[in-house]
């Protein structure tokens, strides 16, 4: 630090600053080796004489500055207990890479500054006094083993184990990873901490080359392999022990209690046999965590599955009820371990389990009474308990100001049972494991539309908010229409006017203007107009400020159902992918599961679509399985989806395809690759699905659907553009023949009333290793925080073109961190390269709503897509949303916009500081990309 500093005062303020935080099973390493107590007080003092370095002694009796150091030092520590949540070690490096990078992320890039080059004064010390003799040579370790045994520990087999984990990537240094692991190291550390700082040394190489991330994820299997089978085995030796594994995991699991006993009757020698240990070498380091925290089962603590036993299990559960069960499972593990395909998070969490809830969304209606009210509450927590994502419709329910008959007194309206909603879905989770999530609908004639724009608002009320759940506006097409006009806008009571929500198109047109006149006349008690557009900006308000209410559209979700026979879509699910018919008898049911493209791409740049076609055939074959062999918590659900037998394939590896392509998001090309891709799709899905019908049945209430009809969802974009009056901008292009596919469903029907969704995939992108779903590439290096930890997220297929233009290097990564994952403002990266990588916020919304129009054209539910702005105002977020309603989509996710704590960084050069930056701290429009609730349906 620089001498003008007063260490006293400094270390007088860091001890005043230092939060209380329970460390007692924590330690420290120092650079001599040297095992000592962790102190946080350090960190404050350390934190304290960097601001004090820029700021000065005057500054330090600033209360201000104390908070602020409190505060930084409070996060380092916390991100340090993260990492090892049960206590050990930490090298002193690793606690000072915490405090640079909380720096970094508050902000105070000066302070920053100041502390690295503390560190590196401390650096060049170190390195002069190591370059004098060594008096004597540092002492052999001493590993403690889990059965008490003290031995030497073992260098050698230590640089094997790392040398193995390099095998086959050339980029990687075994010597230096090696040094980076023995660092970390102390006389009596466990043994299991020594496979956990070959990881850890992995982990922080990253940054540097995406090799860094196979070989962590390679460690990682290591310490899996030697809990799961009590002893270390190599990838050469899994060949031998996985199908023991295999009979070894299901038995011990039933046994628990844990997995279905059906599961025993199998013949686990063919099983075993079909087993591929080469597959585990697929998984990068975030893919491989995220299973074995989150999916693996565990006995007593202890993980009792590994990767190919998972699939396996997995497979088994999806072919109950096959008459091969064998020879589908290994069909089933085929796909899911080869990556071509992967179910949703609540199938691979509960497939084969005693209580095999295999779903991820439930739509609900609630009726308009208390004891509706409380059953749907009642259903929530059933479903939620059992890992479903939750869309509840609340139009039904009376406004604000109704009349109750039963009392004689006057209703507070749908916002305070709302309340009650919210505070179950954070009292009842997701079976333990992910946090219970619920989304509420509400249209826009409903009178209490106002205050539910509000419901997230961080002041008012506090009775009358819901900050735990998410809202939906679901927008009938007159709206639309009224706010483009300039016209006048109605709002009603269902209580007086229920017959509006059950009705859609020219029909619900001609009764809301009947409604209206009542209203004019004096014969509603609840009844008020205000201009469309006013209430239109309060929408793109509260959705900017607040991130909610979502903006869905009802009509689009209706005209274009196959199933309108039966009823209306009445909401969206969760994550607004799922248009299914609801009623007060009905909870619509919906099973998910997503192809990944870019293993179906070719290196010639085409579909291969014969691959295409066997892995969507598989998958439908999985889904519609899904739809027998699941538990339903609430018979409503059954019934539903028994009768309906509705499924969501969808896609992922959308932006992975692109780079592969060498094509930017924001063109005509992506655009183009996104409707062709979409159709192939769509047309294999549809295919696989009457091909089911004709072996197995068509679903029950399919007479009188759009498909017995004749019409496919491309054919029903023109129900909506006759509604619509010419409102609609929908390119309706063909490249497949599609005559043969017409006359099959003709003949056989189809076995599912819905077959595609295209949800989030936030979590199986994360285990397949792709990006997720639709999504852009959010940027290129940051670091992503979820319930397994924090990760470094590196694009791959950038760094391979960086390298061969020469431009990877030390300075190349420093400048990805300085400007946040951006290449925009690097000015040695070409420009063609700069086009290709260009990151969510730097693409204009306009592409992401043309592509996902291009795609809704083949759909027959709805896409999850998340609209990205950076700097947004009223008038583009008003043309944007009018955009994605002309151009027919259906529904619309997170709109997410960049925090405040992302501004243009106006000092310094990038490369000054080792840290690599998070996603932006989340403000309340900012949806962070890791959240949970956008990950409930995958």
């Amino acid at each position: 630090m620089q001498s003008t500093v007063d260490s006293q005062l400094a270390t007088e303020m860091g001890r005043a600053a230092a939060p209380a935080a329970d460390v007692i099973h924590y330690m420290t390493i120092r650079r001599n080796g040297d095992v000592v107590a962790f102190e946080p007080v350090k960190i404050s003092i350390a934190v304290s004489k960097a601001f004090l370095a820029v700021a000065g002694g005057s500054h330090a009796a600033s209360a201000s500055l104390r908070d602020k150091v409190a505060r930084l030092t409070e996060t380092a520590v916390g991100a340090l207990m993260r990492r090892k949540p049960d206590g050990g070690a930490i090298h002193i490096e690793e606690i000072q890479d915490q405090v640079e990078l909380a720096l970094m992320r508050a902000g105070e890039h000066d302070v920053a500054r100041a502390y690295v080059l503390y560190r590196e004064a401390h650096a060049k010390a170190r390195a002069a006094e190591a370059a004098e003799p060594a008096a004597e040579a540092v002492p052999a370790l001493t590993v403690v083993h889990a059965d008490g045994r003290h031995a030497p520990l073992d260098v050698a087999a230590l640089r094997a184990e790392v040398a193995a984990a390099c095998a086959g990537l050339p980029e990687a240094d075994v010597e230096a990873l090696l040094a980076d692991t023995l660092k970390n190291l102390y006389d009596g550390v466990a043994a299991e901490e020594v496979s956990r700082s070959a990881v850890l040394a992995a982990r922080a190489r990253i940054e540097q080359d995406p090799a860094y991330d196979y070989v962590t994820a390679r460690l990682l299997l290591g310490a899996l392999r030697a809990e799961v089978l009590c002893e270390p085995v190599s990838q050469a030796g899994m060949a031998a022990a996985y199908p023991h594994a295999l009979v070894r995991s299901i038995r011990g699991n039933i046994d628990a209690g844990l997995l279905n006993p059906e599961l025993a009757s199998f013949d686990f020698a063919r099983l075993g046999a079909a087993l591929k240990p080469s597959r585990d070498l697929k998984f990068g380091y975030l893919g491989l965590q995220t299973l074995a925290d989150r999916y693996f089962l565990h006995v007593a603590g202890v993980r009792s599955e590994l990767p190919q036993v998972f699939f396996m299990r997995v497979a088994m559960g999806l072919a109950l009820n096959e008459t091969d069960r064998e020879a589908r499972a290994i069909e089933f593990y085929e796909l899911l371990s080869s990556f071509d395909f992967m179910s949703s998070t609540p199938t691979l969490f509960n497939a084969g389990t005693r209580h095999s809830q295999l779903s991820s969304c439930y739509l609900t209606t609630l009726a308009d009474s208390l004891e509706g009210i409380f059953d749907g509450i009642k259903d929530n927590a059933l479903l939620s308990k059992f890992a479903g994502g939750l869309g509840n419709d609340w139009t039904p329910v009376r406004a604000l100001g109704s009349h109750i008959r039963g009392t004689n007194g006057v209703s507070q309206g749908v916002i305070p049972f709302l309340k009650v909603v919210n505070d179950t879905a954070v009292a009842v989770n997701q079976g333990g494991k992910r946090k219970g999530a619920v989304c509420a609908y509400l249209e826009t004639w409903h009178a209490d539309i106002e205050e539910f724009l509000e419901l997230r608002k961080n002041t008012g009320d506090e009775r009358r908010r819901a900050h735990d759940m998410n809202s939906a506006n679901w927008i009938p097409d007159l709206f639309m229409k009224r706010v483009i006009a300039g016209e006048e806008w109605s709002l009603f009571s269902p209580a007086e006017t229920g017959d509006l929500h059950e009705l859609t198109g020219a029909a619900f047109e001609a009764r809301y203007a009947h409604y209206e006149a009542l209203g004019r006349a004096g014969k509603l008690a609840v009844y008020r107009t205000l201009p469309a557009t006013t209430l239109w900006r309060k929408m793109l308000t509260m959705l900017f400020e607040t991130g909610h209410p979502w903006l869905t559209f009802k009509d689009p979700c209706n005209l274009r159902s196959p199933q309108q026979h039966l009823g209306v879509v009445h909401s969206s699910n969760l994550c607004t992918e799922i248009t299914l018919n609801t009623s007060a008898d009905e909870i619509a049911v919906c099973n998910l599961g997503s192809v990944n493209l870019a293993a179906h791409l070719t290196d010639s740049g085409e579909l291969d679509d014969a691959h295409l076609a066997r892995t969507v055939s598989t998958a439908m074959r999985m889904l519609d399985n899904v739809i027998d062999l699941n538990y339903y918590p609430v018979d409503k659900a059954r019934n539903a989806n028994l009768r309906h037998r509705p499924v969501g394939l969808g896609i992922m590896a959308f932006q992975d395809c692109l780079h592969r392509l060498r094509i930017p998001y924001a063109s005509d090309a992506a655009v183009a690759f996104a409707d062709r891709a979409m159709e192939r799709v769509a047309y294999h899905a549809y295919w696989a699905s009457t091909m089911l019908a004709e072996e197995r049945g068509r679903y029950p209430s399919y007479e009188g659907s759009l498909w017995s009809r004749g019409i496919l969802p491309q054919d029903s974009i023109a129900l909506l553009a006759e509604a619509r009056g010419g409102l609609l901008e929908m390119d309706r292009s063909e490249t497949l023949n599609w005559q043969p596919l017409r006359e099959r469903i003709a003949r056989h029907g189809m076995r599912n009333s819905n077959c595609l969704a295209i949800a989030p995939t936030a979590t199986i992108s994360n285990i397949v290793g792709v990006s997720a779903s639709i999504e852009p590439t959010y940027q290129n290096l940051f670091v992503k925080s979820n319930l397994s930890g924090e990760f470094t997220v590196i694009n791959e297929h950038l760094v391979r073109d960086l390298k061969a233009a020469g431009l990877w290097d030390e300075v190349m990564v420093a400048d990805l961190k300085y400007f946040d994952g951006s290449l925009g403002r690097i000015d040695r990266v070409p420009g063609e390269l700069k086009a290709l990588y260009v990151t969510a916020f730097e693409i204009d919304a306009k592409w992401l709503v043309e592509a996902a129009s291009r795609r809704q054209k083949w759909i027959d539910q709805a896409q999850s897509l998340n609209l990205y702005v950076a700097g947004a105002s009223g008038k583009l977020l008003d043309e944007l949303y009018k955009l994605a309603w002309l151009k027919g989509l259906k529904t619309t996710y997170y709109l997410r916009t960049l925090a405040a704590t992302s501004a243009e960084k106006s000092t310094g050069r990038g490369g000054e500081l080792n840290a690599v930056p998070t996603a932006p701290e989340p403000e309340a429009r900012f949806c962070s990309i890791d959240n949970p609730d956008c990950e409930a349906c995958q």
